[in-house]
């Protein structure tokens, strides 16, 4: 079916007519095209709803102010659904990929992925939260008489394993079919970038939030953000300090963003793909920021690094969190039949320690705890 925008998008865009389509095949749909259905597979799928119980930076028990990965995950989308407007990119993929690129995360957001990668390399194995997403809309979601998981496109399926980092053909042979030797299409490049300047803008307006940022230490780290605080606090010195800086953390997202569009758009035309095959055969990714916007997001991310994600207060919930994760995966390893029935069944065909590891990565927040207090501390 085509749609009123296809004739708007550019050359190096990825047309849904010419995806290389479902695992299963199915007939087309009367109104919505594939990716739009990808979408709301996404959407009305257990692992998306999930997505509201995982901690994002902070947990449940500071505020509910603060963003889960659920929220992120719509700001995500918001912001690759203007860049790839702009870029004359299919907003409809970049809506699906940005939708998906998180529902393989654990809970307790990267705390909780860090404790599990740890748990499975005695194993030999590894916590990946882009390989775990895929296995999530191949297999676990079941939703459909005719066929395991979500059915997704092959692009939602590659823009999964791809956005945000290359695999190795050699070390994942069972990734043979994503391609792993070319580009992702830009689409699914597009989500990386959209990624970083929403949860690096985000999570300082949450730690200022929360107080353990405060605007002096901002503005003498980040001077960018310093640049523009000061128009308000010449023109407005009585407005209230939050508000100055609202508007200070949204113009410095406006300005990566912005940033964004233009060094793309002028990457694109230094570099002339005209078809997504173009792309895919480029050297390295296309999408980018520039060399000056680079730099202050990296100022952004080291300082949070340096003073929110290493805060006293930080560290002493990502122990209690560390602390759960091992104690419930050693308890279902040397139970395994007080795991659930579905998982139960995997046992024969996977390692114990993989089908402990799905088990715990797909819960909840909250689950983890009371599994945790049902199990552990009873």
């Amino acid at each position: 079916m085509n749609r009123p925008h296809a004739d708007r998008l550019a050359s190096y865009a990825m047309r849904v007519e010419q995806s290389l389509g479902r695992r299963y095949p199915e007939p087309r749909h009367p109104y919505r095209n594939d990716y739009e259905r990808d979408r709301d597979r996404i959407i009305h799928s257990r692992a998306f709803r999930r997505l509201e119980n995982k901690t994002q930076v902070f947990s449940r028990r500071y505020s509910d102010h603060f963003r889960n990965r659920l929220t992120h995950t719509l700001e995500v989308a918001q912001i690759s659904r203007t860049v790839a407007r702009a870029l004359g990119l299919n907003t409809d993929l970049v809506e699906a990929l940005a939708l998906v690129h998180d529902v393989g995360h654990p809970p307790f957001g990267h705390a909780g992925e860090e404790t599990l990668d740890g748990l499975m390399r005695p194993y030999g194995d590894r916590f990946d939260h882009n390989l775990h997403a895929l296995r999530i809309v191949e297999s676990f979601e079941q939703k459909y008489v005719d066929f395991p998981g979500l059915n997704l496109t092959f692009e939602l399926r590659e823009g999964i394993i791809k956005h945000s980092r290359d695999y190795d053909p050699e070390r994942h042979p069972e990734l043979r079919e994503y391609r792993l030797d070319k580009q992702s299409p830009l689409e699914a490049q597009l989500i990386n970038v959209a990624d970083e300047i929403a949860y690096n803008c985000a999570d300082l307006d949450d730690g200022y939030e929360a107080k353990l940022l405060i605007i002096a230490q901002i503005r003498e780290s980040l001077p960018l953000f310093d640049r523009l605080y000061r128009p308000f606090e010449r023109q407005r010195p009585e407005a209230l300090e939050k508000l100055k800086f609202n508007e200070a953390l949204k113009r410095m997202m406006d300005y990566l963003v912005t940033d964004l569009i233009r060094t793309t758009r002028l990457r694109l035309r230094r570099a002339g793909p005209r078809s997504v095959e173009a792309v895919r055969a480029r050297d390295s990714r296309l999408v980018s920021l520039s060399p000056a916007a680079s730099r202050e997001n990296q100022r952004l991310k080291d300082f949070l690094h340096q003073n929110l994600y290493s805060h006293p207060t930080i560290r002493a919930e990502r122990k209690k969190i560390a602390d759960s994760i091992c104690g419930l995966f050693g308890y279902f390893v040397e139970h395994p039949r007080s795991l659930p029935a579905f998982y139960q069944r995997k046992m024969p065909r996977e390692p114990l320690h993989r089908v402990v590891c799905d088990y715990i990565a797909g819960m909840t927040d909250n689950y983890l705890l009371e599994q945790y207090r049902k199990y552990v501390k009873a």
